[in-house]
């Protein structure tokens, strides 16, 4: 993949801009690739230049991207101001349930739509899906869509106010657990070790309501790219995005190891005859 100025906005020419519209609700998603599908979710405050690099790494590695447009202008690089706006409008959007525990946002339902579409436009045993940040949780509750077969939790940072609880209805956690051992899956997920917003908290919780079906990754602060856009160096001046802002594009960094894991999951999961 040709290597592109992250501090220039991305035209994402390269993708093909779609409407689609799913339970009433209207979304664009940017679709590239051949192969299985996988849903990337992006991260705030959108879709970044950084977001489209990881989304072009998962289609180079054979999938078709569908990438949802889902708050913030596509291919912006982050700016400080323009990202507060943006978080400010999410946190008060009926879609999404910045604040609540115990809650699944809204948006998610539209998703599993979304996934459901994507299954049936690729085919392949199944769909990917990989949250970031805001939306890191949301591919946890894309497993009630039967075509979900590989979820990705990157940084799951809600509800923002409660480090300990997880974004999801407990009935709609319940299902997903079953889910999980019926079919003999499993929920990667990453974040830094001194991340201020994905706490180390979150993570036991999830542990503890997904057992052994959830596998954590856990990387050192000092993994981190200190390089990023103005949104993070102004709002979020600690080790977070792990496959985007934060990611050190160079062999051998930790990184770069989970975000070659993480397109080895989605191959084992989403390949014929996957075990």
């Amino acid at each position: 993949m040709t290597k592109r100025n992250l501090n220039a906005d991305d035209a994402l020419e390269d993708f093909q801009s779609r409407e689609i519209t799913l339970d009433g609700a209207t979304k664009v998603v940017h679709v590239a690739g051949e192969g299985p599908a996988v849903i990337v979710m992006t991260e705030m405050p959108g879709i970044s230049p950084h977001v489209a690099r990881f989304s072009r790494w998962v289609r180079d590695a054979g999938f078709t991207v569908y990438m949802p447009s889902l708050f913030g202008r596509d291919g912006a690089v982050p700016q400080a101001e323009e990202g507060v706006a943006v978080f400010r409008r999410a946190c008060v959007s009926a879609e999404f349930r910045a604040f609540a525990a115990n809650q699944s946002s809204p948006v998610t339902q539209w998703l599993r739509s979304l996934a459901k579409l994507a299954h049936a436009e690729c085919g392949g045993p199944g769909v990917g899906a990989i949250g970031m940040c805001f939306t890191g949780n949301f591919a946890l509750s894309m497993m009630l869509e039967e075509s979900v077969l590989a979820p990705v939790l990157s940084q799951p940072s809600l509800p923002l106010d409660k480090p300990a609880d997880i974004d999801i209805a407990p009935d709609e956690l319940a299902a997903v657990r079953q889910r999980l051992e019926r079919d003999d899956l499993t929920v990667m997920a990453y974040r830094f070790e001194g991340d201020q917003i994905c706490k180390a908290e979150r993570f036991t919780a999830l542990s503890a309501a997904l057992g052994d079906r959830f596998i954590p990754r856990v990387l050192p602060d000092s993994a981190a790219n200190s390089d990023t856009p103005p949104f993070f160096q102004k709002l979020v001046p600690y080790p977070h995005s792990v496959v985007t802002a934060h990611l050190i594009d160079e062999a051998g960094q930790p990184t770069i190891a989970a975000r070659d894991e993480i397109l080895s999951f989605f191959k084992r999961r989403l390949a014929s005859g996957h075990s």
